[in-house]
């Protein structure tokens, strides 16, 4: 262990519409959120492109 503090990972979550695929709104999660999103989206046939983020969790 450093002793040294690790910054939170940031993903930024879009959700795309289900005819043509383009952004129909997106949020900043932290990496701990991720999966219940992940779970929700494919329960409901969500589609998601998720990529990391540098913006903090509002």
């Amino acid at each position: 262990m450093t002793g040294r503090r690790e910054e939170p990972v940031h993903f930024e979550i879009v959700r795309l519409d289900e005819v043509d695929g383009t952004a129909v709104d997106s949020i900043v999660v932290d990496a701990a959120s991720v999966d219940g999103i992940v779970q929700q989206a494919a329960a409901t046939g969500q589609r998601l492109w998720i990529r990391p983020s540098e913006a903090p969790v509002p």
